[in-house]
């Protein structure tokens, strides 16, 4: 897809998604809240998330507020915290990931929250349909790619937020 924005949401926003991505919903039910993308060849997934506002939290405080609530429910052992973007380690089942995210623009006057999380597997279990692709991958997402997804999105129907 290159640098051509994809459209989310119904067209409701729009992001540059990197290339080599399969949209999950066309293989199965995504929340209606959530858009989610997977590299073809790797564990690698990219989320866009609308999340309920949460005024108690300072804007520069959200992805770690809603970050540390995803590492929570992934019962995380280990937490690694950066700057912006936050980036969390999960590790569970003999696997290891580090989830970028971030809140690029809160929609306050919708009362909605925008995360957008990259998922980076570093170990893959023994037990994954997808440890016999372990090294065969050429291109992985990186960090720009995902920087750029950020830099990139574009509300363009504030309608989306009710």
């Amino acid at each position: 897809m290159g640098d051509q924005p994809h459209p989310l949401f119904g067209g409701a926003l729009s992001a540059v998604i990197p290339p080599s991505f399969t949209d999950i919903s066309t293989l199965r039910d995504i929340p209606d809240n959530q858009e989610v993308f997977a590299h073809s060849q790797t564990d690698q997934s990219l989320i866009v998330e609308l999340l309920e506002y949460q005024s108690q939290v300072a804007d520069q405080d959200a992805a770690r507020y809603h970050f540390e609530d995803i590492a929570g429910s992934n019962k995380a052992m280990e937490r690694v915290l950066f700057r912006d973007p936050v980036c969390v380690k999960i590790q569970r089942r003999g696997e290891e990931h580090s989830n970028h995210s971030s809140r690029p623009f809160p929609a306050a006057s919708f009362s909605t929250d925008i995360l957008v999380t990259f998922n980076d597997p570093q170990n893959i279990s023994p037990d994954s349909s997808s440890a016999s692709s372990v090294g065969t991958h050429r291109e992985p997402w990186t960090v720009q790619d995902f920087q750029r997804l950020l830099q990139s999105l574009t509300l363009h129907d504030p309608g989306l937020f009710g």
